[in-house]
């Protein structure tokens, strides 16, 4: 919810909706009038509280570790979420005080990695994996390592994304799946001269070369990412059946994400199509960083986990 929110910010272009920080609008931030959330103040202080409202609960469950986990990495683990969700709101402060593009972008990857991060935090804690229900079910001795190769390039995806978002620009490219009506655009000093007085004549702002670029490595690293996940699949197919569900999943989330993208641009970056690109490409993180971790610690599971009788004192504390 956090995430549809913070890109539903960046797609209606309120990201400077409220101009102060921590206060909005000179009122305390939980004091604000409800009469006043209108346009794109609204979208700005929503994502305010809810951000503030995952911070107090990433709180609460930092200091319930404490109290009941007795695995030490996972209670450290907790504290490092705390300080993670506490950078996560001074970045989107400073990016407001500061008025840099350049923090915006550090802010949407640290939000996908917190992401990733609290949603591993629920599978440690969770009864099937101190249970040691994993197993060493890798099928190809390299099948980790594209799961984990892959979710990196669906990192940088997202970081080359968020840099787009933040240019604030609209599309540099509004074509597709052509560019400008070729492969590879024109990009010299007369092409993009030419492009820019269209841009004009259309109401949109001028771009550049260097963006342009940027919008073609988007393009590129998501047929790169495919082509990885489409391997993994392909590698997984004698693996136990959890593994083969979601290898078919995350190639079907891969191409609804690269569905979306082409709809994002025909839509000329239409706030819900665009929000929706963003959301999946998270969901596409999520299951390569999960998938990466369950076979990583697969084989390795003792050595994540407590001995039986910690065990089952942990287990009567979760249920």
């Amino acid at each position: 919810v956090l995430l549809c929110s913070g890109g539903l910010v960046t797609s209606h272009g309120a990201g400077m909706a409220v101009p102060d920080w921590p206060n909005t609008f000179g009122y305390n931030m939980f004091l604000f009038p409800i009469s006043r959330w209108v346009g794109g103040i609204f979208y700005e202080h929503t994502h305010r509280l809810i951000a503030s409202g995952i911070g107090l609960m990433t709180v609460i469950l930092s200091i319930a570790l404490w109290r009941v986990e007795p695995r030490r990495w996972v209670r450290i683990f907790g504290v490092c979420a705390v300080a993670g969700v506490c950078l996560q709101g001074l970045l989107g402060g400073l990016r407001v005080v500061l008025i840099k593009d350049e923090i915006g972008v550090l802010h949407a990857l640290l939000a996908q990695s917190f992401f990733v991060a609290i949603s591993i935090l629920a599978i440690v804690t969770s009864r099937p994996f101190v249970k040691r229900h994993w197993a060493d079910y890798e099928p190809h001795p390299t099948l980790r390592w594209w799961a984990l190769g892959a979710a990196a390039l669906i990192f940088l995806q997202l970081g080359i994304g968020a840099t787009m978002r933040h240019e604030h620009i609209g599309l540099s490219i509004p074509d597709f799946p052509l560019a400008y009506g070729a492969w590879f655009p024109d990009t010299s000093p007369a092409a993009m001269e030419k492009i820019n007085a269209q841009r004009i004549a259309d109401g949109e702002m001028k771009t550049t070369a260097a963006q342009v670029w940027i919008q073609m490595s988007h393009r590129a690293l998501a047929v790169l990412i495919a082509a990885a996940v489409l391997v993994f699949f392909w590698k997984a197919r004698r693996g136990s059946r959890a593994v083969r569900l979601w290898s078919m999943i995350w190639i079907a989330m891969i191409l609804a994400q690269i569905g979306l993208g082409a709809w994002t641009i025909w839509s000329n970056k239409a706030a819900d199509v665009a929000t929706a690109h963003m959301a999946l490409g998270a969901l596409c993180l999520l299951v390569g960083a999960l998938l990466a971790f369950r076979l990583f610690c697969g084989a390795r599971i003792r050595d994540f986990v407590l001995p039986d009788e910690q065990n089952r004192s942990l287990i009567e504390r979760i249920a």
